[in-house]
């Protein structure tokens, strides 16, 4: 018997977090937060764990299909998952460059004639190996999101890159702007090669289109001080689609805590839907 074809529903809800650790955010309020949202997809980033080390309850969440591709080496350390209403007809890892490609940082997969991507890109340090393990992802990952947009295209398809991609791209992006102009994620060539994702790659950043006006709506703030009281925030998660798919989005939502206490991660869900029936 075959399998039965993935059918999207008319409205296709797209959620994406940086957990911040996925066993520390199961015990702060991730299930809970898991079990009461309506999104179809959930891409998380910053999982942090294998699947073994997971709790049952987070490895096999009631109504959800879970696809989690862990940091083969730098144990405990970055990881990307995607969770589905319904299992997706398939996946792929990585973004065929021999350093990313076990490195927990970008998982993809189909639903239907829709591709989800859950990417984290690294976040970098000026003057430090981290800042130049960021410059060579990035380097590398643009010519991939060239190729990819044109094969999804070719194949009557739309794709979606969801993430934590650490960088802001314009100074109402983030509150703090003039303090940062020297500091990873706000550099100029970051913002540069954001830039190009594009102009050249011709994606288009959903929540941006949709919310044209800042200040924000910020995403992630810094445990340090009083960020996130006093909404010092950077808005970093993104949404990024091929215009096809973009076009078709009709609302964005930051979903930021009532409070500092109930965070259970540093960063907001970004969720976004798209009227696919159109």
């Amino acid at each position: 018997m075959g399998a039965v074809p993935f059918r999207l529903p008319d409205v296709l809800k797209v959620t994406t977090v940086n957990v911040n650790g996925l066993r520390a955010a199961a015990k702060k309020g991730y299930l809970e937060w898991l079990a009461g949202t309506d999104a179809d997809v959930a891409c998380l980033q910053e999982t942090r764990a294998e699947l073994a080390q997971l709790p049952e309850a987070v490895r096999e969440p009631d109504g959800w299909h879970l696809v989690l591709e862990a940091a083969a080496e730098a144990k405990g350390r970055a990881g990307v998952a995607l969770l589905s209403r319904r299992e997706p007809s398939a996946v792929r890892a990585g973004f065929g460059v021999a350093e990313f490609d076990r490195s927990g940082r970008y998982v993809e997969a189909d639903f239907g004639p829709v591709s989800v991507a859950s990417l984290y890109l690294p976040s970098g340090e000026v003057g430090t190996p981290r800042q130049a393990e960021k410059e060579r992802f990035m380097d590398t990952f643009l010519p991939f999101l060239v190729r990819r947009r044109a094969e999804v295209e070719a194949e009557g398809r739309e794709l979606v890159v969801c993430g934590d991609w650490n960088i802001a791209h314009r100074e109402d992006d983030l509150k703090n702007w003039r303090t940062n102009r020297k500091n990873s994620g706000f550099l100029p060539e970051e913002r540069e090669w954001l830039t190009r994702v594009y102009e050249e790659a011709g994606f288009v950043d959903v929540v941006r289109a949709l919310h044209p006006e800042g200040p924000g709506p910020y995403s992630w703030w810094s445990v340090r001080g009083k960020a996130f009281d006093n909404d010092a925030g950077w808005r970093i998660d993104l949404q990024v689609a091929t215009p096809g798919l973009a076009a078709k989005a009709v609302s964005a939502v930051v979903e930021r805590a009532e409070s500092y206490d109930t965070r259970w991660s540093d960063h907001a869900p970004v969720t976004v839907a798209y009227d696919v029936a159109v």
